[in-house]
This record gives C-alpha cells, sequence and structure tokens, in this order.
C-alpha cells in the first residue's frame, strides 16, 4: 500500500495557499492537479469549488465552473452561491418553518417567505477546516464543519465532513456525511454553475442535456413544490431523449414561468441498491466537445439554468456573467421535504449518518453535424 500511495502522489497532486482572512481566521485554496489534466480548487470558505478546469475535444483547457478570483466577492450578498456546498438544508423550506416531532422550527427567510440554502450563512459563507489526504484511488482535501445546535434555527449540534477526491483517472467525487447530537433535518447540495465552453463564453443554451428522470416535483409560483410527483412525458420537463437546454426554455409553459427558466427538482430512478451510484445526467456542449457526467447517490437534482445572472457579475476571466450563463446540477433530496410528508424523509437522528456521493467526469463528446 505504501508504494501505491506513493505512485498516487504522482498521478494526483495537493497544494495549498492562504486567499484570505475571515473574521481573523485564515482562510485557504486547496488545489487538485490530475495528470490527466483535471484540476480544482477548493476553498475552505463555503467549501466552494472556486475552478475546475477540464479538457476540450481538440485538446484545448477551459475552467468550466463560474466564479470570483477573490474571497471578498464570494462573502458579497450578490454572491448567487458559485461552487459551494449548501445547506443545513439545500433548496427552499416553505414559510420558513417546519415542524419535526411535534415541535416547531423557524428559520431566516431569506427568499421572500422561504428559507433558501439553509438561511443567510448557511454552510455556503462559513469557513471549513481543510486538511489534505491520501486515499487508494486518489487524493483530495477533506473539509470539517461542527454547526452549533440552533445556529440558522436549526435544532442540533451537526458535524458536516465533504471529502473532495480527485481520482487517478480524472474524476472529482464529493463524499458528504453529517452526525447529529438531536433529531433535526439534513439536505446538502453542490452549487457549481457550469458552461462547459468555459466560465463567461456566453450562454449555456446550446448545452445539449439528458435527465434519466421520468417525473418532476412541480412548484408554485414562490417556487416551493406543490407536493405532486408529476410525469416529465409530453412537456418541456422531458430529457429523457438529449435536447438543447434552449430548446424548451421559453415556451408557453406555466412551471417555466414560474422559475424564469428551469429551476426545478426531477425525481431520479432508484438505485438497485441502496447508496449506490447511477447517472443522474449527462451534459455535452457540441463546441468545445466537453461532456459532463453526473453520478449521484441522491434521490433528486435541481436543473438551475441561471436565470438570475442579469450580467451585472463579472467572473474569473474579466467577463461578465449573462443570463443562463451556468446551469447548477444539484444532487440533493428534494426542497421542502421537512413540509411534504409524501417526499422522502430528510430527518436526521442521533446515531444515524447522513450520506450523499456525487460524482463529475469529464470527457469529449462527439462533433455535432
Amino acid at each position: 500500500m505504501p508504494e501505491e500511495i506513493a505512485a498516487l502522489r504522482e498521478i494526483v497532486q495537493v497544494t495549498r495557499r492562504p486567499w484570505g482572512e475571515v473574521d481573523g481566521r485564515e482562510v485557504e485554496i486547496f488545489r487538485l492537479a490530475s495528470r490527466t489534466g483535471l484540476r480544482a480548487e477548493i476553498a475552505e470558505l463555503g467549501g466552494a469549488i472556486v475552478s475546475l478546469t477540464a479538457q476540450g475535444r481538440d485538446g484545448e483547457f477551459a475552467d468550466v465552473v463560474l466564479g470570483f478570483d477573490d474571497l471578498g466577492s464570494y462573502l458579497a450578498d450578490t454572491n448567487p452561491y458559485f461552487g459551494a456546498v449548501v445547506g443545513r438544508y439545500a433548496n427552499r423550506i416553505a414559510g420558513g418553518r417546519f415542524t419535526l416531532d411535534g415541535e416547531v422550527h423557524t428559520l431566516p427567510r431569506n427568499d421572500g417567505d422561504n428559507s433558501l440554502h439553509g438561511g443567510v450563512r448557511g454552510l455556503s459563507r462559513v469557513v471549513w477546516q481543510g486538511e489534505p489526504f491520501e486515499a487508494a484511488n486518489g487524493a483530495g482535501v477533506v473539509l470539517r464543519y461542527r454547526s452549533p445546535d440552533g445556529e440558522e434555527g436549526y435544532p442540533g449540534k451537526v458535524d458536516f465532513q465533504v471529502r473532495y477526491l480527485l481520482t487517478s483517472i480524472g474524476d472529482l467525487r464529493i463524499e458528504a456525511e453529517a452526525v447529529t447530537d438531536r433529531p433535526t433535518v439534513v439536505n446538502l447540495s453542490f452549487h457549481s454553475y457550469f458552461n462547459l465552453k468555459g466560465e463567461g463564453e456566453g450562454d449555456i443554451l446550446d448545452h445539449e442535456l439528458s435527465l434519466d428522470s421520468e417525473h418532476y416535483t412541480p412548484v408554485d409560483d414562490t417556487l416551493i413544490p406543490t407536493g405532486e410527483i408529476a410525469p416529465t412525458e409530453g412537456t418541456p420537463m422531458d430529457f429523457r431523449t438529449p435536447a438543447a437546454i434552449g430548446s424548451r426554455i421559453d415556451d408557453d409553459f406555466e412551471q417555466l414561468r414560474f422559475g424564469g427558466g428551469y429551476d426545478h427538482n426531477w425525481v431520479l430512478r432508484p438505485p438497485e441498491d441502496d447508496g449506490q451510484m447511477r447517472v443522474a445526467a449527462i451534459v455535452v456542449e457540441p463546441t468545445s466537445g466537453r461532456k459532463l457526467v453526473v453520478k449521484t447517490t441522491a434521490p433528486g437534482l435541481q436543473l438551475y439554468t441561471g436565470n438570475f445572472l442579469d450580467g451585472t457579475l463579472v467572473g474569473k476571466s474579466g467577463r461578465p456573467y449573462v443570463h443562463r450563463g451556468g446551469l447548477c446540477l444539484e444532487t440533493q433530496h428534494f426542497p421542502d421535504s421537512p413540509n411534504q410528508p409524501g417526499f422522502p424523509s430528510t430527518v436526521l437522528r442521533p446515531g444515524e449518518t447522513y450520506r450523499q456521493v456525487t460524482e463529475y467526469q469529464f470527457m469529449t463528446g462527439r462533433r455535432r453535424g
């Protein structure tokens, strides 16, 4: 085994550098680099994927996630969760409240009347503790954060751990765990905005998407699920056959009007075995040939098409992030599950462990036409 680990050091390298300070605490960035050319930068602030560099069909590399160069921009209220770990409860909770074991818990309302992505700070604006690690199949960084009882209104002290592993074959694997000392709810997700042409290279409407899902969870005009699990067949929500994201995004369809585009949760096919990963989404960008395959153990996936981007944010490339300039593929439990008894439970109790694994695989696809 020591010989195998030594060999992996030549394949996957992890380095670290200071990035600035938050409340007097130094924040570091960890750089994961594979001999395949895939490189990722992970920040202790919010566990954010700050950059992710992948190869195109013709051998050129590009950073394919939206983000900023400076720490201050990630702390600003205008940051739309670029690359962050979001929680304690990713997505929305209706009315900023839920009842657990007969007790009502009130959360910050930071999205109209609803609570979004864990509240005002959530997990995306706190500083995690990062340490590099080596594994039999790669190397990476493990991030830990202890959320105190009552933080953002959520019950229980929760210890979170997120491992970013860059494998020897060039896949980025995210392994999340959480344990609690008191009954609570947990739903983590990962909020990277992808543009496979390269960040700042226009919109993502030509990206071809396939989702392994026959159903989705419709929402009301505040983007809270109605509780229905509806079929995608015959609607613009059906991506079982690959289609360009822009081909139906402006159709006269109530759900698209509510979201200003796609901002919905798809119900993924259950795995054959509990905890098993399966392919959730495939995205191909026809010009560069870059192809992203998303695998996960999570029961749902939120497709968000950057509907609130409007060109006012300027990214790492120095170019503005235009309307629909990135797409999110947020592996998750369903939105508002604590208030929806028909959805899979997100309750975590003492003695249990929350687990989710998501993997990003990059390859090159064929040229269209």
